[in-house]
């Protein structure tokens, strides 16, 4: 599966949404991260700046566009995008129906389980319903987030059909930077992505080793915290609303950090 090493996310930008994304897009950016989840997505604004970029002559094939199935606890009650009521297997249908909709697309490259059900047998039951969507054609692979618990994440991966290509967490100190999992990814050939990666870890940032990193490299800290995520098997979400960071955020591949710094900066992680 092809997905960037970076890639632009798109929650709590509201009305922005179409503006933020043309212009990720228009300045380099590739993977477009978003959800069905009307109270902190807009998939219809996401899809509009997807559709204008295409019709300026992009090709649909450079762009990875990834959105989500999320589990009626997740939602609005009063913005659901597709019928609460209905049974689960038909909930996913509906909901990456108007996620197609939404997206103006014929197919998502990936479609991401929100986050686990209560239980595995009700998680399990939603996947088989995500691997009909990608059997039909609909999705080009699967994906999980907010699971932080390995054994899990392990469940899912050996009972799947079509098993998680891509794990997106919350990347923090509270789950331990998710190093079991992330290991797991690395032997399994799954893709880890990364979010509130610069917002849950000021403190890396103001980190000597790190700020001592960007001086030598003349780069960010940021910077210097997302390429040494990239160089290591992560693939960070950004959020930004600032055209300089957009630019900074995929200058993060104009450069390398030695090996020797990346072992450096891993004690911090």
């Amino acid at each position: 599966m092809r997905c960037p090493q970076i890639v632009y996310g798109t929650a709590w930008k509201k009305e922005r949404t179409q503006s933020l994304v043309r212009q990720a897009i228009d300045h380099g950016f590739r993977g477009i991260d978003t959800a069905a989840q009307p109270k902190h997505y807009d998939e219809a604004g996401v899809g509009a700046a997807v559709r204008a970029a295409m019709d300026a002559g992009l090709p649909r094939s450079e762009l990875y566009v990834q959105t989500k199935f999320t589990p009626v606890a997740g939602q609005d009650p009063r913005r659901i995008p597709y019928d609460s009521t209905a049974s689960l297997p038909e909930q996913v249908a509906q909901s990456c129906e108007s996620s197609l909709r939404n997206l103006r697309t014929d197919y998502l490259d990936c479609l991401v389980l929100h986050s686990p059900l209560s239980g595995f047998d009700q998680t399990i039951e939603v996947w088989r319903a995500m691997e009909a969507e990608a059997s039909a054609g609909h999705a080009l692979s699967l994906g999980i987030s907010n699971c932080y618990d390995l054994k899990s994440l392990e469940a899912l991966y050996w009972n799947a059909r079509i098993p998680p290509s891509v794990v997106q967490n919350r990347f923090y100190s509270d789950t331990g930077y998710d190093r079991d999992i992330r290991t797991f990814c690395r032997s399994q050939g799954l893709i880890y992505q990364s979010f509130w990666t610069l917002t849950a870890n000021p403190h890396l940032l103001r980190h000597a080793l790190v700020m001592g990193l960007a001086a030598r490299y003349e780069r960010t800290p940021e910077q210097i915290l997302y390429r040494y995520l990239s160089q290591n098997g992560v693939v960070p979400l950004t959020g930004t609303r600032s055209l300089q960071h957009m630019r900074d955020d995929l200058a993060i591949l104009d450069f390398v950090i030695a090996s020797d710094d990346c072992r450096s900066i891993e004690t911090l992680l």
